[in-house]
């Protein structure tokens, strides 16, 4: 790799000196709008029209049962739950609007809450990428690679299961990524709602891991899921069941309709967030009937689908107007939310950089509390990209530089520079430079800055090429936390005794 002055090779930088100031990030511009506040109020007073004259279909019967206790109208027939606004109301007054998340590293638990902005990888990944193996399904030791490139990349706050270990039996699986998370990192942690018996094991293996007391357990939110409704107007079985047992254990649940445009929900943008709307808000309600004041979000990934061939799209207009919207909508509630990004490409190439970062600032425009898929995600989700994580962790440190103040002091004005610069001169060898230099900018992780000679004789390499070195270096040099083996040794009898006893399986949908 060239470096960027001498054009002489460089070892791979794995960091930079501002990693530290990514950990816990705001906001640092004002919300955008789409829609005028009016028709804000008109899309939430449809969507509530859909919950109470059409209704949600929702197949498991303790979520009907709840909700019919709760004053809902359930026919058992149709499965159809009809939810009355007085009931929503209630639901979103009860919803917390802050939450902690916690961590085995306090200096890495976050607020999730309004005005926070957090960013987490691409998940739910059946297959991984990188230029050395190809494109492979999914492994634990994949899963355990990306692991570690979350951990050590500050700008990534919250896990996500990034590679899903297609070598690990579906019952089993959630023992292994979970175990991961508890000695691989020390972030935020996920798990899947796939059923209580995983969900279940999953917490308890968080309690032994961090050798946690119920009292400690309670005190703020230890694991996140993501629960998807299925579009149109549908919750199955094991998103209804993710949202109860949640809720009941005093973990978040974000809630996450998945509403493409022309395909799942209405082709217009008022359309689809109007549907989106609906489900979020069908779906917080079930989490406090389960529970009143459980730690919920509001969420919502939507964009449009390409109308000649049916399949997703990211970055595009409507997907930046659709972020926008729902955070408008989230802030209607008040409730903190999560968006996402993406990117449709099948490689880490220039579309899949513009899609990323397109939906980027548009999460960052729409003042989303979290955004999924920020880093590594390629063809809408089907493979996670080593170097694709990499560039946009790029993307991310610019976004996060962002967040720090922008001196404005008497200083930082530069009289003293000024005067000591010519008509004509230079800014380089003055003093308010030289005191200055080595940390006025951002160093670039992956861009390389020389010109096009330098460039060449050091191998025209590209970006995509520039990030092979950077992944590698991650992987070669990264350590455990410090208090990885105990909590290994905690672990062990454990996931030895579940295993034995076939661990559990997911619950179908």
């Amino acid at each position: 790799m060239a470096d960027r002055r001498g054009g002489r090779q460089r070892s791979a930088d794995i960091g930079t000196p501002r990693s530290h100031s990514y950990r816990q990030l705001r906001h640092p511009f004002a919300p955008q709008s789409v829609f005028s506040d009016d028709a804000i109020a008109n899309i939430h007073a449809m969507a509530l029209r859909v919950l109470t004259e059409l209704g949600l279909k929702i197949l498991h019967p303790e979520a009907r049962a709840i909700f019919k206790a709760a004053g809902a109208l359930v026919d058992e027939a149709s499965q159809m739950v009809r939810i009355g606004p007085e009931l929503v109301a209630e639901s979103l007054a009860a919803a917390p609007r802050s939450i902690l998340m916690r961590a085995a590293n306090p200096d890495r638990e976050q607020r999730f809450e309004p005005g926070a902005l957090l960013f987490s990888p691409g998940a739910g990944c059946p297959n991984v990428q990188d230029r050395l193996r190809g494109r492979r399904a999914g492994s634990l030791e994949a899963f355990h690679e990306t692991l570690k490139l979350q951990q050590h990349f500050d700008v990534i706050h919250i896990f996500g299961p990034s590679a899903e270990p297609q070598d690990i039996a579906a019952n089993l699986r959630h023992i292994a990524m979970t175990r991961a998370q508890l000695v691989l990192g020390d972030k935020p942690m996920f798990i899947f709602a796939r059923g209580r018996g995983q969900t279940m094991q999953s917490l308890e293996m968080m309690r032994i891991g961090l050798n946690l007391s119920d009292e400690e357990f309670s005190r703020g939110v230890w694991a996140n899921t993501v629960i998807n409704t299925n579009s149109p107007r549908q919750i199955d079985v094991p998103m209804a069941e993710g949202l109860i047992d949640f809720a009941r254990m005093g973990q978040l649940a974000i809630i996450t309709p998945f509403c493409l445009a022309g395909a799942m929900a209405p082709i217009t943008i008022a359309g689809a967030l109007t549907l989106q709307h609906a489900e979020a808000l069908g779906a917080i309600t079930l989490s406090q009937l389960a529970k009143m004041g459980a730690p919920v979000a509001y969420g919502g990934f939507a964009s449009n689908v390409d109308m000649k061939s049916g399949a997703p799209a990211f970055g595009t207009p409507a997907h930046i107007k659709l972020s926008i919207g729902s955070g408008q909508l989230a802030r209607y509630i008040g409730l903190p939310w999560r968006s996402a990004a993406g990117a449709a490409s099948n490689v880490a190439d220039m579309q899949a950089a513009g899609e990323t970062h397109m939906a980027l600032w548009a999460a960052l425009q729409a003042n989303a509390t979290l955004t999924i898929h920020s880093a590594g995600w390629l063809e809408g989700g089907l493979t996670f990209g080593y170097e694709k994580f990499i560039n946009d962790i790029e993307a991310l440190q610019t976004l996060a530089e962002l967040c720090a103040p922008t001196p404005e002091d008497e200083d930082s004005l530069g009289w003293s520079a000024l005067c000591d610069v010519a008509p004509g001169g230079h800014f380089f060898a003055t003093e308010h430079t030289m005191q200055r230099y080595r940390t006025a900018f951002y160093p670039p992780l992956v861009a390389d800055l020389s010109n096009h000679g330098t460039w060449a004789e050091a191998g025209s390499l590209t970006a995509t090429e520039r990030a092979t070195p950077l992944w590698q270096a991650v992987l070669d040099n990264f350590k455990r936390p410090a208090a990885a083996a105990e909590i290994a040794d905690r672990l062990a009898p454990y996931i030895e005794a579940q295993t034995k006893a076939g661990g559990a399986a997911p619950v179908g949908g």
